[in-house]
């Protein structure tokens, strides 16, 4: 039997995890459980580019793994882990920060936006932060990546890199490939539909998984349509009006024909209802998964650990052919 391909993806604990992150990949991530190998790296190391509370980084992470748990992942067949709980994360981060260019790191469009948003902290991390990307898809010999438009630079940095090591050292990392959901779609900004949905812009522009009710509604019914008040599906002419119907059409499991000839003529305040309804729908029960989740410590914990030790099983055995490769001493320790 041919063994699975194996899908890595990492996502920072930072922020708060939205609706964009449900649709376009939480809600896919169950869909994979059985046809894939999945590991699931929740990128704590990556969030301290930016300063962070402790306690509140701390939290963050066990929510986004509760969050994890409540979409309906399996651990036991997903792997749902925290990146600095596997050391090999940071040290193949400086083996491949040896075979990266400034050049390519230079070229990287996300270094440059977000120093511009952190202008008093520019560091080091955040310019070599593609590195340790690199080093957490490479580590786990990932075939597949689930990346947005924002990611293909990273990506293939990652592709450039492991070629460049196996052409010196032999087949050593498995060349990763964009992997593109069969359901979900991007999901964008309530207040400006040409941007995608971001955990990291102003919370009225996105609508987040634990948000209540109340606040689901009034976010959609401040929405951003226009003033043509016909539900019709044209992202150029009606981004909002179109950002809205696909998140129906999603929640819902039907067309965006069908989205349009439902509310043909009812006007955008019903048509926003529907929406907000279909929304609290879909993550009323997934908050009440993750309270239960969240709430049980001893729980998380044995997750947490189960997890680390699966990881750095597979990751120790790549780290130990690095290692041999670049030619460091090995250790009987």
């Amino acid at each position: 039997m041919e063994p699975k391909k194996r899908i890595f993806s990492g996502i920072q604990p930072t922020g708060t995890l939205t609706l964009g992150n449900y649709i376009g990949a939480l809600r896919n991530f169950k869909l994979l459980e059985d046809e894939y190998d999945c590991v699931y790296s929740i990128v704590d190391m990556h969030a301290l580019t930016v300063r962070q509370n402790p306690t509140a980084l701390r939290k963050a992470c066990l929510t986004v793994m509760s969050l994890y748990l409540a979409v309906g992942l399996d651990p036991d067949k997903s792997l749902i882990y925290f990146q600095s709980h596997v050391p090999q994360h940071a040290e193949l981060s400086w083996v491949l920060s040896c075979y990266t260019y400034m050049g390519e790191l230079n070229r990287m469009t996300q270094f440059k936006d977000k120093s511009a948003r952190n202008a008093d902290n520019i560091n080091a991390g955040l310019y070599t932060y593609p590195v340790l990307m690199a080093a957490d898809i490479l580590l786990y010999k990932a075939d597949l990546v689930p990346i947005g438009a924002d990611q293909k630079q990273h990506l293939e940095l990652s592709r450039d890199v492991a070629e460049r090591f196996n052409k010196v050292y032999g087949d050593v990392f498995v060349v990763p490939d964009a992997y593109i959901p069969k359901v979900g779609g991007r999901v964008m900004s309530l207040q400006e539909p040409t941007r995608k949905m971001s955990k990291s812009d102003p919370e009225d522009t996105y609508i987040a998984m634990l948000d209540e009710p109340s606040a689901i509604r009034k976010k959609l019914r401040r929405a951003v349509t226009d003033s043509e008040n016909a539900i019709r599906f044209a992202p150029e002419n009606k981004p909002g009006v179109s950002n809205l119907m696909s998140i129906l059409s999603t929640l819902r499991g039907i067309t965006l024909d069908e989205v349009a000839s439902l509310y043909d003529g009812k006007g955008y305040g019903v048509f926003k209802d529907a929406v907000a309804d279909a929304v609290i729908e879909t993550l009323a029960p997934i908050q009440e998964r993750f309270r239960r989740f969240n709430s049980d410590k001893a729980y998380l914990e044995e997750v947490m650990t189960h997890s680390a030790r699966r990881a750095e099983a597979i990751a120790a055995k790549t780290m130990a052919k690095v290692r041999r490769k670049v030619g460091l001493a090995a250790t009987r320790l």
